[in-house]
């Protein structure tokens, strides 16, 4: 709500004057933590005096640039200083002082440095559109090499290999055939391998006889044996990763099979540990194997990096443009797949993708980033599906709005990822909401499609609505094209 007494230009001066000397002063804070206090890179630096600005509520002050006609500073993501500089100038120029406002170059070039990113980590954009799109290749890929071709003719830019599934031969297959398309078609396209990572799973599942689902109030015991094991609870599942069993406490969240299962732990015994089942559908859910499981309020030591990753690796570096790292949570993290790569000598370009799919991962976001600036291409993955249960559904879209904003104050490239356009894909058909998903998605640099029946469909369809869309807008801001509606 607006002030009823706003302040004066000159006030409003002042206050920009004193806003930006805190912005100056609390960036070093930051970059003095990430060990570069004296020569950052323009983008971590940018960053920095983002993550300074934002330590302040600036809404009422907002107000009241607006109301002069002035830049509200909502759409200083990639330019902070120079934004703040702008509107200080156009209001000592008011008042008959003087202040030097960025140059036109120097106001967007963080915005070019964005573009310039996002070239160097997903290749050259289509013709007709400024954001790419990545396509999860089916393991038909492999033997159907039409099928590259017409994802390429569509408007597929990077292909997504899911290393959790198939193995290097059906990869390789894979690669022949997209270095085929582009010969065909004379159009480039990146390929991102995604490590498999450690996945928490359900493995084995025992049930009492004649009980298919599992209800609210129900136990569970998860377990690291094999089911049945010697227990008065009758309700069974092993966890894939059993050492991760003994970091929980009794208290915390569990989620199972993407967030269609809600329980606590309410015990710990020598077979496992106890669940209580509070968030379930009322006509119940059945417990089955090769389900997610997650935890988002424990804290669980977990190496990134499995053996069969490192296995993977030989393979990927090889023949990968960028590589997927899941679970990563901190620098520690980064520097345990930089060595693997050193050791397998990969190339300076092998573009990375952080995928940011925990809560601890959300939080060390700027950190991670500070860790691999400069070192390689950098982009970063918001992985919707487990985010969202990790970190509540109710705050997902509030994460993912800033997500993207820390990212393009880094200047890094965002992939929109997980279920866009899931409808149409797997059934032909889109929903309504999934429609104004892939409008929204238009604000990232990347779009991931995965795979299904109507996977052609759905990639022709989305390189048209974000095609339409970037006359619209560019990340956060409206773009004023003419309306033809209403002539």
């Amino acid at each position: 709500m607006a002030s009823s007494s706003p302040s004066s230009p000159k006030r409003l001066l002042e206050q920009l004057l004193e806003l930006r000397q805190q912005v100056v002063e609390g960036s070093q804070k930051y970059l003095t933590a990430w060990g570069s206090p004296c020569n950052p890179s323009p983008a971590l630096e940018n960053l920095a005096r983002y993550l300074a600005l934002r330590q302040h509520d600036l809404r009422d002050l907002q107000l009241e640039l607006a109301a002069l006609g002035l830049s509200s500073l909502g759409r200083c993501e990639s330019r902070v200083l120079e934004s703040l500089d702008a509107v200080i100038a156009i209001l000592a120029a008011a008042q008959g002082l003087s202040h030097k406002g960025p140059s036109y170059e120097a106001f967007y070039a963080g915005d070019m440095a964005l573009e310039q990113h996002t070239g160097a980590l997903f290749g050259p954009p289509s013709p007709h559109r400024r954001a790419r799109i990545m396509v999860t290749l089916p393991s038909e890929a492999a033997e159907q090499p039409e099928l590259l071709l017409q994802l390429l003719q569509r408007g597929m830019n990077v292909a997504r290999i899911n290393c959790a599934h198939d193995d290097p031969l059906v990869w390789e297959k894979m690669v022949a055939h997209l270095r085929q398309a582009e010969a065909q078609t004379q159009r480039r396209c990146k390929i991102l391998f995604d490590l498999a990572g450690p996945k928490i799973r359900t493995g084995l599942v025992a049930m009492p006889p004649g009980k298919a689902k599992v209800y609210g109030g129900d136990r569970i015991l998860l377990t690291a044996a094999i089911p049945p094991v010697d227990s008065d609870i009758c309700c069974q599942v092993a966890c894939t990763l059993p050492e991760i069993l003994a970091h929980l406490k009794v208290g915390a969240t569990v989620w199972i099979d993407d967030g269609k299962i809600g329980a606590r732990v309410v015990g710990i015994e020598p077979a496992g540990v106890v669940l209580e089942v509070d968030k379930v559908a009322p006509q119940g859910k059945k417990l089955r194997e090769e389900k997610g499981l997650n935890f988002p309020d424990s804290q669980l030591s977990i190496q990134p990096l499995t053996e069969k990753d490192r296995q993977d690796l030989d393979f990927v570096v090889r023949h990968a443009d960028l590589v997927g790292y899941s679970f990563v949570q901190q620098p520690a993290d980064l520097q345990l797949l930089f060595s693997e790569l050193e050791r397998r000598q990969a190339r300076p370009d092998l573009g990375l993708i952080l995928k940011i799919e925990t809560q601890r991962a959300v939080q060390n976001l700027p950190t991670l980033i500070a860790a691999v600036d400069g070192c390689r291409p950098l982009g970063v993955m918001i992985a919707r599906g487990d985010l969202a249960v990790e970190i509540g559904w109710l705050r997902l879209g509030e994460i993912q709005e800033e997500l993207l904003w820390i990212c393009e104050a880094a200047h890094v490239p965002v992939v929109w990822a997980t279920q866009v356009l899931d409808q149409l894909t797997k059934e032909g058909l889109p929903s309504r909401p999934e429609l104004s998903d892939a409008v929204l998605s238009a604000r990232a640099e990347c779009v991931m499609l995965n795979k299904g029946p109507y996977l052609l469909e759905a990639v022709a369809l989305l390189d048209e609505l974000l095609a339409r869309m970037q006359a619209h807008q560019h990340k956060k801001s409206q773009r004023l094209r003419a309306l033809y509606s209403w002539r």
